[in-house]
């Protein structure tokens, strides 16, 4: 049974929540949410892992048990430098909202680098999975990075890391590869609520339990922290308004128990059926009279 100061963070968390999306003008309804992840199977999910092709999953890296999506590393012996990534591929997004709640579970995998411990991300404005290389080790992306605690320091989560990609914050571009937020670190295995709100390449904002705890601006292609990727794929200056969203594996096991999406884009008039008034994103091709 969860002791009183978990029961009080729980609740705490879920409280910011329903704070931050009040913030969105006619607050949406659960139903609003697309679930990325169903509970159930990898249904409109594709692994890429670094050495193998896109859609072969080695050693069962990601699998679904007991209704959670799980990183596991039960069938490998040594890490070898087999980053994973599993990308959703049935739609990319642009203006959007998207929340994973995830835990950190079990020991690392020998072999797996010390930076990696406990050590998970959202992949954000991701390239397209069948547009990275044999032996690419990540995406061309912006990362939320979701991090657990060690057993003592702080150790936030919800940072922002930039592989192939650089940002901005008070109009200054970040020379660092990984930026930490203002988030509590947590311990233990317990789960976590980690929230991007993502406007286009002008603005992401990132939330743990409904609270802003970073955000950044003009993202766009560029910088270093990427490898085996196609030249032609990564035009360096190019602004990332769009593209997939993935979870890791780098080498920690992580469970998921809900990964899900509020797209902030679509028709903004009032007098259509589908109009819905928290988006903030114009896309009136998408009215439906």
């Amino acid at each position: 049974m969860a002791d009183r100061r978990t029961l009080i963070l729980i609740a705490t968390l879920a409280a910011g929540m329903n704070v931050a999306l009040a913030s969105y003008q006619g607050a949406p309804k659960p139903k609003d949410w697309i679930q990325l992840f169903n509970g159930r199977n990898l249904d409109g999910w594709v692994p890429k892992i670094t050495g193998y092709a896109l859609g072969e999953n080695f050693g069962d890296t990601f699998g679904v048990k007991n209704g959670v999506l799980r990183v596991s590393y039960d069938k490998y012996s040594q890490f070898g430098g087999k980053f994973g990534h599993l990308f959703y591929q049935r739609q990319k997004f642009s203006y959007y909202r998207v929340a994973a709640e995830y835990r950190f579970v079990g020991e690392q995998v020998p072999g797996g680098p010390n930076w990696a411990l406990r050590n998970n991300g959202l992949m954000l404005h991701s390239q397209a999975p069948e547009t990275m290389g044999k032996d690419q080790d990540f995406p061309i992306s912006v990362e939320c990075q979701l991090l657990g605690g060690g057993p003592t320091g702080d150790r936030p989560t919800a940072n922002v890391c930039t592989p192939g990609t650089e940002i901005f914050m008070n109009g200054t571009m970040v020379r660092a590869h990984c930026t930490n937020s203002t988030s509590p670190t947590f311990r233990g295995d317990q789960w976590v609520r980690v929230e991007a709100e993502v406007r286009g390449s002008e603005h992401i904002t990132h939330f743990v339990g409904g609270q802003k705890v970073l955000e950044y601006d003009n993202v766009q292609i560029g910088g270093p922290n990427v490898s085996g990727f196609d030249p032609a794929v990564k035009t360096d200056g190019k602004p990332l308004g769009e593209g997939y969203i993935a979870i890791q594996a780098e080498s920690h096991p992580t469970e998921f128990r809900k990964i899900e999406v509020l797209n902030l884009s679509g028709c903004m008039d009032p007098k259509a059926k589908n109009y819905k008034p928290y988006y903030i994103h114009r896309d009136d091709q998408q009215c439906k009279r």
